[in-house]
């Protein structure tokens, strides 16, 4: 055989472009998902704007995010006007400005929270511009989401007034975005050693105005125009917190007190600036009463963030795959489109079966957020919900995780190379998500706590068997693996929640948890399958659901055959 390298760079020419030029008409899950979630009216009402934002998100914004991710664009400290005015201002490519004009003006991702139980919608639009990664603005997006909730649900009405028609205007040269500083260098998870201090200082904006001071060590988005932050009002541990709303700019234009040290060199999210930052007296205003600023706190930005968390990795590993996919379809190797290897379509279709399954997990937290936002909830389900959010948030790190890594090794040498395709980048974007809004042991010893002190265990397997019981014989049955892991996680936790040392029962808790993580995610993949009109389609992605429960379900996972590998050639058929 004569090697023709003009015929090999011909099919990368068509990897590209058998990659989508729309993230959402690509995407018939996602249409399933929000009809259901949205109804068919709003969803109606909304497609043009999904429909015209996935074109953005799959052309305009990507090129951007590329352009803004490349050696030498990223952001530089400014501290300094040229006639020497301190600014603590970041430098930005212009590039960065492109994508936050398609983020917020296109996608309109913050202006959703202008009309109410609004969550569906905005994570929808944020799961597509998360295609490109972290792309600069989608932490902050999260940031703004938590400030625009705790302003909402806990603000004086003064300070909404001031401040919340910036945080929801689409116009992205007007805009107030938000950032969240929680974090010092004695405590990134252990909030309750927050040591920066809160000293009053007469009342403004209907509330009590306050002196920050102190030290400041992981601040994403340092340039943010508002800050949501926690500060010490009295005693220790995190009942002596209170939240404060810290503007960027004094009501004179003036920069409040406060000063950069320096900006984070960090592995992946590298086009967002966060910083080290001392707070030297700056002025800040009480969001809610100061004695419950941490419940503040958890219930409206952190909660909101572990969400959008959820969302943003498996838009990631959607991404990864679709990269993956449309390679194998077009690299030929060994006489043929490597796609064609059963071992090639194993690796699409674990890919494909993580993403779907999270995907349909995560917009169903968000639907209960709506529910509980409009106050239909029950007690379970709220409990639920609060598990639940925690669980996805660990779990869906992990699966996209491990799709990027298998996208990349899809790709071979190529997917090493950070100029070849956008792999590399979601990779370490991925890094830094895993990590943001707590650590997977974090979430772990917080649901020990969760099981153990308020019994949620309880509400939340009641919820969970609810939903694995769809009525529809095939899928069902393709559940059955994971009702046995429900059995065999209700079983191990009367002696997990007994046992007297809560590190350990944190430790024998993990890989249950990991599983309660994943049923939740079946669970929700099948919910969303009953939705699903054509029985074609639906037995089609059946397939989908049952690698996802058989890898991550069962007690051992069942050695491929015959049946698996004609299952993983199907599943490579399958069309977005």
């Amino acid at each position: 055989m004569v090697s023709n390298p003009s015929k090999a760079r011909a099919d990368l020419h068509a990897w590209r472009e058998r990659q989508p030029d729309n993230f959402f008409t690509s995407d018939r899950q996602l249409a399933r998902l929000l009809r259901a979630t949205l109804g068919e009216a709003r969803f109606t009402a909304h497609e043009a704007h999904f429909t015209a934002f996935g074109a953005v998100c799959a052309g305009a914004l990507d090129a951007a995010a590329i352009v803004n991710n490349r050696t030498g664009n990223e952001p530089q400290l400014d501290r300094w006007s040229a006639l020497g005015e301190r600014t603590e201002a970041v430098a930005h490519h212009p590039s960065y400005h492109d994508c936050g004009r398609h983020i917020y003006e296109d996608g309109e991702v913050i202006a959703a929270y202008a009309d109410p139980a609004a969550n569906a919608r905005a994570l929808a639009l944020f799961y597509l511009s998360s295609h490109a990664g972290e792309a600069g603005h989608n932490c902050p997006v999260a940031c703004t989401a938590g400030v625009a909730k705790a302003l909402a649900a806990e603000g004086s009405a003064a300070l909404k007034a001031r401040w919340l028609p910036g945080v929801l205007t689409a116009r992205y040269a007007e805009r107030l975005d938000g950032a969240q500083f929680v974090t010092e260098i004695q405590g990134g998870s252990d909030v309750g050693l927050n040591a920066v201090t809160a000293t009053p200082d007469g009342e403004a904006f209907g509330t009590t105005r306050w002196r920050i001071t102190g030290e400041k060590w992981f601040c994403s988005n340092s340039d943010a125009d508002l800050i949501l932050m926690t500060a010490r009002v009295a005693g220790h541990g995190t009942r002596g917190l209170g939240l404060f709303l810290v503007p960027r700019l004094l009501e004179d234009g003036v920069v409040n007190d406060f000063a950069v040290r320096r900006l984070k060199d960090k592995i992946g999210t590298r086009s967002m600036p966060s910083a080290e930052i001392d707070f030297n007296g700056a002025v800040g205003y009480a969001v809610g009463p100061v004695d419950q600023g941490f419940r503040t706190l958890m219930a409206q930005v952190i909660n909101t963030s572990r969400l959008y968390n959820t969302v943003g990795t498996v838009g990631i590993a959607r991404r990864a795959r679709l990269v993956a996919q449309a390679y194998a379809e077009s690299r030929v190797a060994f006489g043929q489109p490597i796609a064609r290897f059963p071992l090639v379509q194993e690796m699409i279709a674990r890919m494909r079966a993580a993403g779907q399954a999270v995907l349909a997990g995560a917009m169903r937290l968000a639907h209960h957020l709506d529910r509980e936002e409009r106050g239909e909830l029950t007690e379970a389900e709220r409990a639920w919900l609060r598990v639940g959010t925690n669980l996805a948030k660990m779990r869906s790190c992990q699966h996209s995780h491990r799709v990027v890594l298998t996208a990349i090794e899809t790709l071979g040498g190529n997917g090493a190379i950070e100029t070849f395709s956008v792999l590399p980048r979601l990779l370490r974007d991925n890094v830094v998500y895993e990590n943001w809004e707590g650590t997977h042991n974090t979430l772990i010893a917080q649901t020990h706590r969760d099981f153990a002190k308020h019994r949620l265990h309880e509400p939340f397997l009641a919820v969970l068997r609810r939903d694995m019981t769809t009525g529809d014989a095939a899928l069902d049955a393709a559940l059955k693996p994971a009702r046995e892991a429900l059995d065999r996680a209700e079983d191990a936790l009367g002696h997990i929640l007994t046992h007297p040392d809560p590190g350990v029962a944190a430790l024998m808790l993990r890989p249950h948890a990991e599983r309660l993580g994943d049923a939740l995610f079946a669970a929700a993949y099948a919910q969303d399958l009953l939705t699903e009109g054509d029985p074609t389609r639906r037995a089609a992605e059946l397939d989908v659901l049952t690698v996802f429960v058989d890898e991550h379900l069962r007690v051992a996972r069942p050695d491929p055959d015959e049946a698996t590998a004609a299952r993983f050639a199907r599943i490579m058929a399958l069309q977005d």
